[in-house]
Protein backbone atom coordinates (compact mmCIF):
# COMPACT_ATOMS: atom_id res chain seq x y z
CA UNK A 1 0.00 0.00 0.00
CA UNK A 2 1.52 3.45 -0.38
CA UNK A 3 1.56 5.93 2.28
CA UNK A 4 -0.50 9.14 1.31
CA UNK A 5 1.23 12.48 1.62
CA UNK A 6 -0.19 15.61 2.75
CA UNK A 7 2.06 18.37 2.75
CA UNK A 8 0.15 21.08 4.66
CA UNK A 9 0.55 24.95 5.09
CA UNK A 10 -1.61 26.69 7.63
CA UNK A 11 -2.30 30.88 7.13
CA UNK A 12 -3.52 32.80 10.23
CA UNK A 13 -2.57 29.45 11.90
CA UNK A 14 -2.38 31.43 15.72
CA UNK A 15 -1.27 28.95 17.61
CA UNK A 16 -1.91 25.98 15.69
CA UNK A 17 -5.31 24.78 16.68
CA UNK A 18 -6.34 23.62 12.91
CA UNK A 19 -3.05 22.37 12.32
CA UNK A 20 -3.11 19.98 15.13
CA UNK A 21 -6.32 18.39 14.35
CA UNK A 22 -4.73 17.97 10.53
CA UNK A 23 -1.45 16.34 12.02
CA UNK A 24 -3.73 14.17 13.47
CA UNK A 25 -5.72 13.01 10.63
CA UNK A 26 -2.27 12.35 8.96
CA UNK A 27 -0.77 15.47 7.83
CA UNK A 28 2.33 16.94 7.19
CA UNK A 29 2.58 20.18 8.42
CA UNK A 30 4.93 22.42 6.74
CA UNK A 31 4.93 26.34 7.43
CA UNK A 32 2.22 28.53 9.85
CA UNK A 33 1.57 32.03 8.85
CA UNK A 34 0.70 34.43 11.37
CA UNK A 35 1.28 38.02 12.45
CA UNK A 36 1.61 37.76 16.09
CA UNK A 37 4.59 36.26 17.39
CA UNK A 38 3.57 34.67 19.91
CA UNK A 39 1.37 32.25 17.84
CA UNK A 40 4.25 31.60 15.87
CA UNK A 41 6.75 30.91 18.52
CA UNK A 42 3.58 28.83 19.79
CA UNK A 43 3.57 27.08 16.82
CA UNK A 44 7.09 26.57 15.34
CA UNK A 45 6.71 24.46 19.38
CA UNK A 46 4.34 22.24 18.35
CA UNK A 47 5.13 20.88 15.29
CA UNK A 48 8.74 19.33 14.75
CA UNK A 49 10.29 20.21 11.42
CA UNK A 50 7.36 22.74 10.72
CA UNK A 51 7.70 26.69 10.14
CA UNK A 52 6.03 29.32 12.10
CA UNK A 53 6.46 32.59 9.76
CA UNK A 54 6.25 35.59 11.40
CA UNK A 55 5.12 38.46 8.87
CA UNK A 56 1.53 40.36 8.16
CA UNK A 57 0.25 39.24 5.28
CA UNK A 58 -0.89 42.10 2.76
CA UNK A 59 -3.45 42.10 -0.36
CA UNK A 60 -0.79 41.13 -3.03
CA UNK A 61 0.86 38.66 -0.57
CA UNK A 62 1.52 34.83 -1.78
CA UNK A 63 3.67 31.80 -1.45
CA UNK A 64 6.76 33.48 -2.30
CA UNK A 65 6.61 35.25 1.02
CA UNK A 66 7.25 31.23 2.65
CA UNK A 67 10.11 30.30 0.84
CA UNK A 68 10.53 27.17 -1.07
CA UNK A 69 7.98 24.68 0.18
CA UNK A 70 7.30 22.27 -2.32
CA UNK A 71 4.15 20.79 -3.31
CA UNK A 72 1.18 21.56 -1.10
CA UNK A 73 -1.54 19.57 -1.05
CA UNK A 74 -3.89 20.48 1.70
CA UNK A 75 -4.46 24.59 2.34
CA UNK A 76 -5.71 25.54 5.79
CA UNK A 77 -6.81 28.84 6.75
CA UNK A 78 -8.62 31.33 9.10
CA UNK A 79 -8.94 34.86 8.23
CA UNK A 80 -9.34 37.32 10.79
CA UNK A 81 -12.92 36.99 12.45
CA UNK A 82 -13.41 40.19 14.72
CA UNK A 83 -14.91 42.30 12.63
CA UNK A 84 -17.63 39.61 11.16
CA UNK A 85 -18.71 38.45 15.02
CA UNK A 86 -21.08 39.75 17.08
CA UNK A 87 -18.47 39.79 19.59
CA UNK A 88 -17.55 43.29 17.66
CA UNK A 89 -20.64 44.59 19.45
CA UNK A 90 -21.87 48.16 17.55
CA UNK A 91 -18.20 49.26 17.46
CA UNK A 92 -17.25 50.01 13.30
CA UNK A 93 -15.67 47.52 11.16
CA UNK A 94 -12.25 46.74 9.72
CA UNK A 95 -13.40 46.37 5.80
CA UNK A 96 -9.89 45.27 5.34
CA UNK A 97 -9.36 42.88 8.24
CA UNK A 98 -12.49 41.21 6.68
CA UNK A 99 -10.55 41.24 2.69
CA UNK A 100 -8.04 39.10 4.55
CA UNK A 101 -10.00 36.16 3.67
CA UNK A 102 -9.67 36.82 0.19
CA UNK A 103 -5.44 36.63 0.47
CA UNK A 104 -6.45 32.94 0.48
CA UNK A 105 -6.85 33.18 -3.02
CA UNK A 106 -3.88 34.03 -4.06
CA UNK A 107 -2.33 30.88 -2.06
CA UNK A 108 -5.04 28.51 -3.44
CA UNK A 109 -4.26 30.04 -7.14
CA UNK A 110 0.02 29.73 -7.37
CA UNK A 111 0.13 26.58 -4.72
CA UNK A 112 -2.96 24.47 -6.38
CA UNK A 113 -3.46 22.33 -3.37
CA UNK A 114 -6.07 19.91 -4.10
CA UNK A 115 -7.94 20.75 -0.84
CA UNK A 116 -8.33 24.31 0.59
CA UNK A 117 -10.31 24.61 4.15
CA UNK A 118 -11.36 28.23 5.31
CA UNK A 119 -12.53 28.71 9.00
CA UNK A 120 -14.45 31.94 10.04
CA UNK A 121 -17.08 33.03 12.56
CA UNK A 122 -20.88 31.85 11.11
CA UNK A 123 -21.31 35.76 10.77
CA UNK A 124 -19.24 35.94 7.54
CA UNK A 125 -21.96 34.51 5.80
CA UNK A 126 -23.63 37.79 5.67
CA UNK A 127 -20.36 39.63 4.70
CA UNK A 128 -20.77 41.03 1.58
CA UNK A 129 -17.23 39.45 0.35
CA UNK A 130 -18.18 35.98 1.33
CA UNK A 131 -20.06 35.48 -2.28
CA UNK A 132 -17.64 36.82 -4.14
CA UNK A 133 -14.91 34.40 -2.08
CA UNK A 134 -16.99 31.54 -2.62
CA UNK A 135 -17.15 32.15 -6.48
CA UNK A 136 -13.40 32.83 -6.63
CA UNK A 137 -12.46 29.71 -4.96
CA UNK A 138 -14.91 27.80 -7.47
CA UNK A 139 -13.50 29.92 -10.11
CA UNK A 140 -10.13 28.09 -9.11
CA UNK A 141 -11.57 24.95 -9.93
CA UNK A 142 -12.65 24.02 -6.25
CA UNK A 143 -15.60 22.22 -5.24
CA UNK A 144 -17.20 24.73 -2.50
CA UNK A 145 -18.93 23.05 0.14
CA UNK A 146 -19.79 25.58 3.16
CA UNK A 147 -20.89 23.98 6.53
CA UNK A 148 -21.37 24.86 10.06
CA UNK A 149 -19.98 22.89 12.92
CA UNK A 150 -20.62 22.93 16.39
CA UNK A 151 -17.55 21.58 18.41
CA UNK A 152 -19.50 19.20 20.40
CA UNK A 153 -20.86 17.37 18.14
CA UNK A 154 -17.09 15.58 17.58
CA UNK A 155 -16.13 15.34 21.62
CA UNK A 156 -15.00 18.53 22.35
CA UNK A 157 -16.71 19.94 25.99
CA UNK A 158 -17.61 23.27 24.52
CA UNK A 159 -20.25 24.98 22.31
CA UNK A 160 -18.24 26.52 19.49
CA UNK A 161 -19.84 26.96 16.05
CA UNK A 162 -17.67 27.31 13.27
CA UNK A 163 -18.36 28.17 9.30
CA UNK A 164 -15.80 25.96 7.54
CA UNK A 165 -15.35 25.99 3.36
CA UNK A 166 -15.02 23.05 2.30
CA UNK A 167 -12.75 22.82 -0.70
CA UNK A 168 -11.64 20.07 -2.89
CA UNK A 169 -10.57 20.42 -6.73
CA UNK A 170 -11.15 17.08 -8.07
CA UNK A 171 -14.70 15.89 -5.81
CA UNK A 172 -17.45 17.33 -4.66
CA UNK A 173 -16.43 17.49 -0.66
CA UNK A 174 -18.68 14.87 1.38
CA UNK A 175 -21.10 16.46 4.64
CA UNK A 176 -19.07 16.17 7.64
CA UNK A 177 -21.27 14.18 10.11
CA UNK A 178 -20.96 13.93 14.15
CA UNK A 179 -18.50 11.77 15.25
CA UNK A 180 -20.97 10.09 17.57
CA UNK A 181 -18.27 10.79 20.97
CA UNK A 182 -20.80 12.03 23.72
CA UNK A 183 -20.44 15.70 24.18
CA UNK A 184 -17.98 16.36 26.85
CA UNK A 185 -18.90 18.37 29.96
CA UNK A 186 -16.88 21.12 32.57
CA UNK A 187 -16.99 19.05 34.97
CA UNK A 188 -15.75 15.94 33.33
CA UNK A 189 -13.77 17.07 30.88
CA UNK A 190 -12.61 20.55 31.44
CA UNK A 191 -11.95 21.27 35.34
CA UNK A 192 -8.80 19.67 36.87
CA UNK A 193 -6.98 20.00 40.16
CA UNK A 194 -4.32 22.52 39.69
CA UNK A 195 -4.06 23.39 43.52
CA UNK A 196 -5.36 27.00 41.95
CA UNK A 197 -6.47 29.93 45.03
CA UNK A 198 -10.30 30.35 45.21
CA UNK A 199 -10.97 33.54 47.27
CA UNK A 200 -14.48 34.16 48.70
CA UNK A 201 -17.06 35.17 46.39
CA UNK A 202 -18.25 38.13 48.84
CA UNK A 203 -14.99 39.71 49.44
CA UNK A 204 -14.91 43.47 49.13
CA UNK A 205 -14.46 45.55 45.76
CA UNK A 206 -16.38 42.65 43.42
CA UNK A 207 -18.54 44.19 40.79
CA UNK A 208 -22.30 44.26 41.92
CA UNK A 209 -22.94 42.18 38.42
CA UNK A 210 -20.56 39.44 39.45
CA UNK A 211 -22.34 39.00 42.46
CA UNK A 212 -25.79 39.46 40.82
CA UNK A 213 -24.78 36.52 38.19
CA UNK A 214 -24.04 33.95 41.10
CA UNK A 215 -27.00 34.51 43.13
CA UNK A 216 -28.82 33.94 39.85
CA UNK A 217 -27.37 30.53 40.05
CA UNK A 218 -27.40 30.13 43.65
CA UNK A 219 -31.22 30.82 43.59
CA UNK A 220 -31.50 28.12 40.09
CA UNK A 221 -29.02 25.37 41.48
CA UNK A 222 -29.18 25.67 46.01
CA UNK A 223 -26.70 26.20 48.20
CA UNK A 224 -23.48 23.84 48.03
CA UNK A 225 -23.90 23.54 44.10
CA UNK A 226 -20.45 24.39 41.92
CA UNK A 227 -21.38 26.05 38.69
CA UNK A 228 -19.62 28.61 36.19
CA UNK A 229 -20.12 32.36 35.92
CA UNK A 230 -19.54 34.59 33.22
CA UNK A 231 -17.06 36.87 35.01
CA UNK A 232 -17.32 39.90 32.19
CA UNK A 233 -20.55 40.88 30.70
CA UNK A 234 -23.64 38.77 30.24
CA UNK A 235 -24.23 36.18 27.79
CA UNK A 236 -28.00 36.34 27.53
CA UNK A 237 -28.50 33.26 29.74
CA UNK A 238 -27.90 34.92 32.80
CA UNK A 239 -24.36 34.61 32.67
CA UNK A 240 -23.81 31.33 33.92
CA UNK A 241 -23.90 27.90 33.56
CA UNK A 242 -23.94 24.35 35.24
CA UNK A 243 -21.15 21.85 35.19
CA UNK A 244 -22.77 18.90 33.57
CA UNK A 245 -22.76 20.44 30.03
CA UNK A 246 -20.60 21.84 27.48
CA UNK A 247 -18.73 24.98 28.33
CA UNK A 248 -19.91 28.00 26.34
CA UNK A 249 -17.92 29.58 23.98
CA UNK A 250 -14.34 30.42 24.52
CA UNK A 251 -13.62 34.11 23.76
CA UNK A 252 -10.15 35.82 23.88
CA UNK A 253 -11.28 37.36 26.95
CA UNK A 254 -10.67 35.66 30.32
CA UNK A 255 -14.41 35.28 30.87
CA UNK A 256 -15.03 32.14 33.10
CA UNK A 257 -15.21 32.12 36.96
CA UNK A 258 -15.55 28.59 38.75
CA UNK A 259 -17.77 28.97 42.05
CA UNK A 260 -17.40 26.36 44.44
CA UNK A 261 -17.91 25.96 48.21
CA UNK A 262 -16.43 25.83 51.35
CA UNK A 263 -18.99 24.84 53.63
CA UNK A 264 -21.06 27.32 53.29
CA UNK A 265 -19.46 30.19 51.81
CA UNK A 266 -19.32 30.44 47.91
CA UNK A 267 -15.81 30.63 46.55
CA UNK A 268 -14.93 32.17 43.23
CA UNK A 269 -11.93 31.44 40.43
CA UNK A 270 -10.86 31.79 37.17
CA UNK A 271 -10.62 28.84 34.61
CA UNK A 272 -7.14 28.34 34.38
CA UNK A 273 -5.06 27.86 30.76
CA UNK A 274 -4.78 24.52 31.36
CA UNK A 275 -8.55 24.14 31.51
CA UNK A 276 -9.32 26.18 28.44
CA UNK A 277 -6.88 24.36 26.42
CA UNK A 278 -8.61 21.00 27.24
CA UNK A 279 -12.09 23.02 26.60
CA UNK A 280 -10.97 23.52 23.13
CA UNK A 281 -10.00 19.68 22.31
CA UNK A 282 -5.82 19.82 22.82
CA UNK A 283 -4.38 16.86 23.84
CA UNK A 284 -2.18 16.76 26.49
CA UNK A 285 1.38 17.09 24.87
CA UNK A 286 0.15 20.64 23.14
CA UNK A 287 2.25 22.92 24.42
CA UNK A 288 2.39 26.78 25.37
CA UNK A 289 5.60 28.06 26.49
CA UNK A 290 5.23 31.82 25.37
CA UNK A 291 3.33 34.92 26.01
CA UNK A 292 1.96 35.63 29.27
CA UNK A 293 -1.38 34.37 30.73
CA UNK A 294 -3.90 36.99 29.14
CA UNK A 295 -2.08 35.86 25.58
CA UNK A 296 -2.12 32.70 26.12
CA UNK A 297 -5.80 33.02 26.66
CA UNK A 298 -6.15 34.91 23.44
CA UNK A 299 -4.50 32.30 21.46
CA UNK A 300 -6.81 29.52 22.67
CA UNK A 301 -10.47 31.99 21.77
CA UNK A 302 -9.38 32.81 18.27
CA UNK A 303 -8.35 28.45 17.54
CA UNK A 304 -9.30 26.05 15.84
CA UNK A 305 -10.48 22.87 18.19
CA UNK A 306 -8.45 20.39 16.82
CA UNK A 307 -10.94 17.25 16.68
CA UNK A 308 -13.45 19.72 14.55
CA UNK A 309 -10.40 19.59 11.86
CA UNK A 310 -9.33 16.07 12.35
CA UNK A 311 -12.65 14.89 11.15
CA UNK A 312 -12.79 17.69 8.18
CA UNK A 313 -9.21 16.49 6.85
CA UNK A 314 -10.37 12.80 7.10
CA UNK A 315 -13.30 13.41 5.89
CA UNK A 316 -11.76 15.64 2.16
CA UNK A 317 -9.25 12.96 2.09
CA UNK A 318 -10.84 9.46 2.65
CA UNK A 319 -11.74 8.84 -1.15
CA UNK A 320 -7.53 9.43 -1.66
CA UNK A 321 -6.85 7.05 1.18
CA UNK A 322 -9.55 4.19 -0.36
CA UNK A 323 -7.88 4.74 -3.71
CA UNK A 324 -4.28 4.14 -2.76
CA UNK A 325 -5.32 1.24 -0.37
CA UNK A 326 -6.57 -0.50 -3.43
CA UNK A 327 -3.25 0.47 -5.13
Amino acid sequence: MLAMRLRTIDLFCGGGGSSWGAKNAGAEIVCGVDAWDVATSTYAANFSGARGLNVRMEEESGPSILGEVGEIDLLLASPECTNHTCAKGSRPRDEGSKKTAHYVTNFARELNPRWVVVENVVHMRSWDGYDPLVSDLKGLGYNVLPQVLDATDFGVPQSRRRLFLLCDREAEPLPISPCGLPSGTVDRDILVDGGWRSRPLYRPGRAEGTIARAERAIAALGRGVPFLIVYYGSDGSGGWQPLDRPIRTLTTLDRFGLVTWEGDEPMLRMLQVPELRRAMGFGGAYRMPFGSRRDRIRLLGNGVCPPVMEAIVRSLTCRRTEALAAE
